[in-house]
């Protein structure tokens, strides 16, 4: 079969496009507005984008023409955290997906627990093992749309945070303790499974 995607509805795109880019990390975003107000919430079109200097990458759907809170905030301020998702906060960052007014605290909403951040302002949920302080560098709004578009934000990453029991020596990543998830299509996510490698020629 072959789409043109000039020629499909938006929805049937999303459909095709989720179905097949998998799996996808989560990033857990948490931002804070002008009045104080922390907001939290999930967005699996993320990514890192460079290590020299450390950036990450995220896009922000658009729906009705209507920014996010999430974005809302870091045009506002710059600022945002990375919480990676895992096994244990996945009920709660489902709990972030929903669409809530702006002056509703997504950490409440979800019973997590919000602790400060070392070089920007917004909160850190202390349940996640990653947290990546982000500072905004570049945002770019996708021309061409039909219902909104998206834009997509690159961070600078200024702070990490790893849990200690996460880490093996030489500063990689025990898997069996971190335990990751993936977003695939609709409702359904993965967590690593069969894991295999093979080495570079």
């Amino acid at each position: 079969m072959l789409f043109d995607p000039n020629l499909l509805d938006s929805s049937a795109v999303y459909k095709l496009m989720t179905g097949a880019i998998i799996p996808r990390p989560i990033g857990w975003i948490a931002t804070v507005s002008e009045d104080g107000i922390n907001n939290l919430a999930p967005f699996s079109y993320f990514n890192a984008a460079g290590e020299d200097p450390p950036h990450i990458m995220f896009s922000v759907n658009r729906a009705n023409h209507s920014n996010k809170d999430t974005l809302n905030n870091i045009l506002a301020n710059g600022q945002f955290v990375v919480n990676m998702v895992t096994e244990n906060t996945v009920e709660q960052m489902n709990t972030t997906a929903q669409s809530v007014p702006a002056e509703v605290d997504e950490f409440i909403l979800a019973g997590v627990t919000p602790i400060p951040s070392v070089k920007i302002k917004p909160m850190r949920v202390a349940e996640s093992p990653v947290q990546l302080e982000c500072e905004l560098v570049h945002h770019y709004f996708l021309e061409d749309h039909k219902n909104g578009g998206s834009c997509i934000v690159i961070g600078r990453i200024v702070m990490m945070h790893f849990d200690d029991a996460v880490l093996l020596d030489n500063y990689k990543i025990n898997l069996e303790t971190y335990k990751p998830v993936a977003r695939l299509a609709g409702s359904n996510y993965a967590k690593l499974g069969e894991l295999f490698s093979i080495k570079r020629g």
